[in-house]
């Protein structure tokens, strides 16, 4: 039977969003009730076509395989991507019920087909054959991939074991989605409104966005309980608001969004999934496809990172502690003090506030600043586009690489991206980029797909005919996403698997985004992407010099956190038996690395996402080595110039356009002509010497 049968359907794609097989989806048009039918329709194709692939009817072939089964698998996979993304977008309960209800099928199948013998036993046959030789680099790396993943997907299990690693990977992916549903609903849950006066300090903007007839609306997300907690002066007002950030999803709210029994699951599963393929522990599993070789060496590098943090991160508290009993009249410090007291000190320090800076960052001039460097640098043009999109204020953008000076060409479009930029109910906290698809040369039509980015940030809407207004730090997240979806976009590798991000070592996947973030830091660049917001002008040079000054403020105390996620996210997975007591794995990570110790209350575990939904277990450490990496690459650009053309081109040409199809660590030295130094990123940080 033609495993496409079902959908050349005429009546299903008339009426079914998700199988109209166009370009993009139509975010517009999905809705609940179309997810059930067309993931029923595209699991029966794709069904079809694993059992058409493993058939002596498909030969142990590349390209034979590709054509049979690839297509189909990519198609279900961008249709149930279009869910998942609308499930983090614009969350409905209509719409969550019909993602939980599909989530156990589309989940069941790739396992199967992760797990599937046969199939294993075909690519091992491309691979053992006399033309594995004739490959290309792309495809011999998307096959050595896909013979690992194979083994890690407990293809080689048997019987019982093989049953059981299944029901795992069903159970684990509801647990996860639970997890994050938990922790949207808490987040969502919680509004405070107050009056005016308990709001002094407060920003006017951020008074204009929390203003109701009632008075000022308070909520968990991050524009509005941020600059709360930095600037009022109401210090019980910023304990109530810390305490219920902090204890959202865990035992002390309501018992149908507590996380504590989801963790501890989620762990259990892990662990009896590492022990079945053969490893002491999940974080061994998790490191097999990384750069780094095993748990021993991750730990080594945190601890050593926490070691030379720790002397500046106990001089940041120090200096911190004083000032805010000598100035604030806080003799004891407490964590919903910290952001107040540091926003004051930096003021007091550097003579600016992070609230003063931002009305020179004003969105429209950020994002054509953000596009101006990636067209100097990379040699392309970014374009306004129109697509179906989910909500009104999401745009569309294509990349196009013009066409060479003299030739009446026309520019070639390479890319093309969504940006969601603000922050409302329904949508998960955050940022983030996803693919829609990635680039491939596809085997049934030999046309060029190119790749589509999703663009997610959750910042402050415009208000009162303004534009919207960005923090520094979110000018930075803004930079970050993109550089993961520069490496996305600008990849020139046409096989799935190593196009793009997809495959590239989980450690060095953060290169690209926090590579990007270096621009927010030079006045060949701010100046030209800030404007302020009545009057027009550009950052001044003084205030830009304050904010240099101040670019290492508590960077010692900022290693030292992002060190106690990462060390106790690989304890828990490097520990068998950790799930028995996830605080007390806390409270012991806390006492060896930080300096800054929370309150007995503080849950922050409980909505850890990125190592529990997120696809970061054992995993969070690459925040801090990639920086390693995206440090060492900035160094290049700082010797031979910010905006020098001639070095974007081969850092385009050695990482973002290489994807996989060659080591994390081979792209590095093909671009910076050594091996990484930690050198540069101490330096960048104030801890240098």
């Amino acid at each position: 039977m033609n495993p496409s049968a079902a959908l050349n359907d005429p009546l299903h794609n008339a009426a079914n969003p998700l199988l109209t097989g166009g370009p993009l989806p139509a975010f517009d048009a999905i809705r609940p009730e179309h997810v059930g039918p067309a993931i029923d329709v595209l699991l029966a194709a794709a069904d079809q076509a694993l059992e058409a692939a493993v058939s002596d009817a498909t030969p142990a072939d590349f390209d034979a395989l590709s054509r049979v089964l690839s297509v189909a698998t990519e198609r279900l996979g961008c249709a149930w991507g279009a869910v998942s993304h609308l499930k983090g977008v614009a969350d409905t309960a209509d719409l969550r019920a019909a993602y939980n209800e599909n989530l156990p099928k589309v989940t069941e199948f790739y396992t199967r087909q992760g797990a599937d013998e046969r199939l294993y036993a075909k690519y091992k046959a491309i691979a053992a054959g006399p033309a594995a030789t004739t490959l290309n680099a792309a495809r011999q790396k998307a096959l050595a991939h896909w013979l690992r993943d194979f083994v890690l997907s407990g293809a080689e299990l048997q019987g019982e074991a093989k049953t059981r690693y299944a029901q795992i990977q069903d159970e684990l992916a509801r647990l996860s989605q639970q997890f994050s549903e938990h922790v949207l609903d808490a987040t969502d849950g919680f509004s405070l409104v107050v009056g005016a006066d308990r709001l002094a300090g407060v920003p006017a903007d951020v008074l204009s966005s929390t203003k109701t007839d009632e008075g000022h609306k308070l909520t968990l997300h991050m524009p509005v309980y941020l600059p709360v907690m930095q600037y009022a002066d109401d210090r019980a007002l910023r304990r109530q608001l810390y305490t219920a950030y902090v204890t959202r999803a865990c035992e002390t709210g309501p018992a149908e969004r507590d996380n504590t029994g989801l963790m501890a699951h989620i762990l259990r599963l892990r662990q009896e999934e590492a022990k079945l393929l053969g490893y002491a522990s999940y974080a061994e599993v998790s490191l097999v496809p990384k750069m780094a070789r095993d748990p021993a060496e991750v730990m080594h590098f945190l601890r050593d990172l926490a070691g030379r943090a720790r002397p500046y991160a106990e001089r940041d508290l120090a200096e911190l502690r004083e000032y805010a009993r000598s100035e604030l009249g806080l003799a004891d410090l407490q964590a919903w003090d910290v952001p107040y007291a540091s926003e004051k000190l930096k003021e007091a320090r550097y003579a600016f506030s992070d609230h003063e800076l931002k009305q020179y960052f004003t969105e429209p001039k950020v994002l054509d600043g953000l596009f101006r460097i990636i067209e100097t640098l990379f040699e392309v043009r970014i374009v306004p586009d129109s697509a179906p999109v989910w909500h009104p204020s999401v745009r569309f953008y294509r990349i196009e690489r013009p066409a060479p000076v003299g030739s009446d060409a026309a520019p070639q479009v390479i890319a093309q991206f969504y940006l969601d930029p603000y922050a409302r109910p329904g949508k998960r906290p955050g940022a983030w980029m996803d693919d829609v698809r990635s680039r491939w040369q596809r085997p049934d039509s030999g046309a060029l797909q190119i790749p589509v980015a999703h663009l997610v940030c959750n910042f402050s809407a415009p208000v009162d005919g303004k534009p919207a207004l960005l923090t520094h730090d979110e000018v930075q997240t803004l930079f970050h996403e993109f550089g993961h979806g520069l490496h996305h976009m600008l990849t020139q590798v046409a096989e799935l698997g190593v196009s793009g991000i997809s495959g590239v070592e989980w450690d060095a996947v953060e290169l690209p985004s926090q590579f990007m973030e270096n621009f927010c830091w030079e006045w060949e660049v701010l100046q030209h992407m800030t404007a302020h917001v009545d009057s027009g002008a550009p950052l001044p040079r003084a205030l830009f010099d304050k904010m240099i000054a101040a670019k290492n403020f508590q960077s010692g105390l900022m290693t030292l956190r992002q060190v106690e996620f990462a060390l106790f996210d690989m304890r828990l997975h490097a520990e068998p038996g950790s799930e028995t007591d996830v605080q007390k794995v806390v409270d012991e990570v806390r006492r060896e690395v930080a300096v800054l110790i929370p309150p007995a209350f503080n849950r922050f575990q409980h909505t850890f996402s990125h190592i529990f939904a997120g696809g970061y277990a054992a995993g969070y450490y690459s925040y801090k080595w990639a920086e390693v990496l995206s440090a060492d690459a900035w160094s290049a650009f700082e010797e031979e110039g910010v905006l020098n053309a001639a070095t974007g081109r081969r850092y385009r040409r050695e990482i973002l356009e290489a994807g996989s199809a060659r080591d994390a660590i081979d792209n590095f030295r093909a671009f910076r002509g050594r091996e990484p130094s930690i050198d540069a990123l101490l330096r960048h940080q104030g801890m240098a010497g």
